[in-house]
């Protein structure tokens, strides 16, 4: 990459919420959004009015060809085959810097335009996208990016980082899956955990919301002292305390009022316990007779 330029030209392959939000705040500064290309030329135009220039092309080739940095954003089923058609169309070559914006899949998917001498990386937000509204906070400000790839990709892309004002880290490419399954674990198993808690008190007759606003300054201080404190001293609870004679209450009255929960809160309780044995404190004589009513014998 000619980094001598006082601008940077980039190009968006896939216009859709990440794309078009992309464009948009990444322009300005030392990068101006110079090509697009989308499934739909709609898209590509919508995307290219938002970001206040840049031309729309029929084929990604074409996009990427005018540009040094090619951001591929469109879903991750199709980053793979889109990287592929264009480096075989001559999109890139060496002085090209492509990246891709998933989190689940590394900057290994852009092997074919690694083979032309480009350098290849991911950068992906920890956020989610709502479609792009002309006015709107940058969904990308405060958030952090992780990104992996190439030395020179990862270079590039902290450069990038910081433009968008989000907060960079680095991830080994091989790290890239268990990556994406922590933040699936943080976020989208948190609300399962959230919705298994709701549905318990819900039984005691009161409706999702009122059980949430009980609930919420438990939650919230819960996770305060996870950052304060860490996951494992931040522990409390029957299990921690080696309080068995409760914790076979609440599997007494889950297995005859709610048994389809009773699996998940075994298995949860199994994984609480070995946090609890990390602990000075735990009383140790209530391990096994805890560890026996966790078993799942069903």
């Amino acid at each position: 990459m000619n980094t001598s330029k006082a601008k940077i030209d980039f190009c968006v392959i896939g216009c859709g919420r990440v794309g078009t939000n992309l464009a948009v705040h990444l322009a300005g500064q030392r990068y101006r959004p110079a090509a697009f290309y989308s499934r739909t030329r709609a898209s590509a135009q919508n995307a290219a009015f938002h970001a206040g220039e840049g031309k729309v092309f029929e084929k990604a080739a074409d996009a990427a060809a005018n540009c040094e940095l090619i951001f591929i954003t469109t879903p991750d089923s199709l980053i793979a085959s889109v990287c592929d058609q264009m480096a075989a169309d001559g999109g890139c070559n060496e002085n090209s810097v492509v990246f891709h914006l998933s989190g689940a899949l590394s900057s290994e998917i852009l092997d074919s335009a690694q083979k032309t001498g480009a350098a290849t990386g991911s950068v992906h937000p920890l956020q989610a996208f709502a479609p792009y509204e002309p006015g709107q906070a940058s969904p990308f400000a405060g958030v952090n990016m992780s990104i992996e790839g190439s030395p020179g990709a990862a270079a590039l892309g902290r450069k990038i980082v910081a433009a968008l004002q989000a907060r960079a880290f680095t991830i080994p490419t091989e790290a890239k899956t268990l990556y994406h399954a922590a933040a699936v674990v943080a976020s989208n198993y948190l609300v399962t955990l959230e919705h298994f808690a709701l549905t318990l008190l819900g039984q005691t007759g009161l409706d999702q919301a009122r059980a949430y606003e009980i609930l919420e300054p438990l939650i919230q201080g819960t996770l305060r002292n996870i950052a304060s404190k860490g996951s494992v001293d931040a522990l409390t609870g029957p299990v921690v305390r080696g309080d068995e004679a409760i914790i076979a209450r609440h599997l007494a009255d889950i297995d005859k009022k709610m048994p389809q929960f009773s699996a998940m809160y075994r298995l949860l309780g199994q994984h609480t316990l070995d946090i609890a044995r990390m602990r000075k404190d735990f009383p140790k004589e209530a391990d096994q007779q805890i560890s026996d009513l966790l078993k799942n014998d069903t």
